[in-house]
């Protein structure tokens, strides 16, 4: 079993309306030192074993429905879980 964490975030190119506005927002209340703020996503999957590499089935799932390739940039960490007895 592998345990995947997927972050997906806008590329850099891409306006964030909802970071900006959150930034705006931050700064409203007084937080100064905030100088950007990035709005994403974050996935996590737990995926049992197969004769597929997990890394390939990951990749696929963030091109083909978790992100929208031609405007989000995709992160992913996969740990491999112990069996539970």
């Amino acid at each position: 079993m592998y345990l995947v964490k997927v972050t997906v975030t806008y590329k850099e190119s891409i306006l964030d309306p909802k970071g900006e506005a959150i930034n705006d927002a931050l700064q409203r209340l007084g937080y100064r030192d905030v100088q950007s703020v990035e709005l994403g996503k974050y996935f996590e999957l737990r995926i049992a074993k197969s004769d597929r590499p997990i890394a390939e089935q990951v990749a696929e799932m963030c091109d083909r429905l978790l992100a929208n390739v031609n405007m989000e940039t995709y992160d992913y960490e996969i740990t491999e879980m112990e069996a539970q007895s």
